[in-house]
């Protein structure tokens, strides 16, 4: 995975490499931020979650009855519940494959930017 500067102009400057995988760790997937700045990833073929700092340290990981983890998003009124998918495309003797997780991350997400128009 890689971070880019963000400019005001909202151009994307200097490409660098924020996480590395080894085939072991399953592929990014969807992904969502926090309130303290750090990148919850779901990793397709992992049946895992993992909190990354800011700086690309691995913060925690949470370990779902699914392997095939496909995003992940805050809800609740206090937007303190993580959501995260799965699928279940080509698996079979999974019987959560394809579920809905409600977890505690033990931290908020943050609010969504709307589009006004």
């Amino acid at each position: 995975m890689y971070r880019f500067e963000l400019h005001g102009d909202g151009a994307l400057r200097n490409r660098s490499v924020f996480l590395q995988f080894g085939p072991d760790e399953g592929k990014p997937d969807g992904m969502t931020v926090d309130s303290e700045g750090a990148l919850w990833i779901a990793l397709w073929g992992a049946a895992r979650v993992s909190r990354y700092t800011a700086h690309g340290h691995l913060d925690r990981s949470v370990t779902l009855p699914a392997s095939q983890i496909t995003s992940c998003a805050f809800g609740g009124a206090a937007l303190d519940r993580l959501f995260v998918t799965s699928a279940a495309e080509g698996i079979s003797g999974e019987p959560m494959a394809g579920s809905l997780f409600e977890i505690d991350p033990h931290v908020t997400g943050v609010a969504p930017n709307l589009f006004a128009g």
